[in-house]
């Protein structure tokens, strides 16, 4: 069944898209609520006719897409989740808190227009924001374990190079002696 949408959804399409979808959700889901009509010929003439008029529309919608998208295109996302001792995280990484992060560094961007896997391991992965149909950009995100000990890291190196230090200070010394 062909259906000619009337708002943007996700894993669907966007709006004035024809899309192919199944009977039953076009006649008990997108139809009922709205978000869709059936597309007949004459409703493909007249989406036709008003995607001829709102061009001008559509590309002022396209440039603030891109102004947004030029604005969050570098930034890189650190989020930091509770992890148990295998690297499994307790609960997901959602778009919910990428768009939480998003909001702290000062780019307020709706949670549904993020695009990535729920995210249960420590590492790195890419979340997508689409603006527009034309625009989107990936964003990294690098999930790291909240309950970490980042003090045993730094400590380890520096304990690690006081043996080092004390050891060439000490072939030093016996180098000496042995030059006289």
């Amino acid at each position: 069944m062909e259906i000619i949408l009337k708002e943007d959804i996700i894993g669907l399409g966007f709006k004035n898209d024809i899309v192919n979808v199944k009977s039953g959700y076009g006649r008990n889901y997108l139809i009922p609520t709205g978000k869709g009509v059936i597309a007949s010929e004459s409703a493909k003439k007249v989406l036709a006719e008003n995607l001829k008029q709102q061009a001008h529309k559509l590309a002022a919608i396209k440039a603030a897409a891109e102004q947004k998208a030029e604005a969050i295109k570098d930034v890189a996302l650190t989020i930091s989740a509770k992890v148990g001792a295998t690297g499994v995280t307790y609960g997901s990484v959602t778009a919910a808190h990428v768009a939480e992060e998003l909001k702290k560094l000062g780019h307020d961007i709706d949670r549904k227009i993020i695009v990535m896997r729920d995210i249960k391991k420590v590492g790195d992965y890419v979340a997508t924001v689409c603006f527009h149909k034309e625009v989107s950009v990936e964003i990294p995100v690098k999930v790291v374990a909240e309950n970490a000990p980042a003090e045993e890291k730094v400590e380890a190196p520096a304990a690690a190079e006081a043996p080092v230090a004390e050891a060439e200070a000490s072939a030093t010394e016996e180098e000496a002696p042995a030059a006289e």
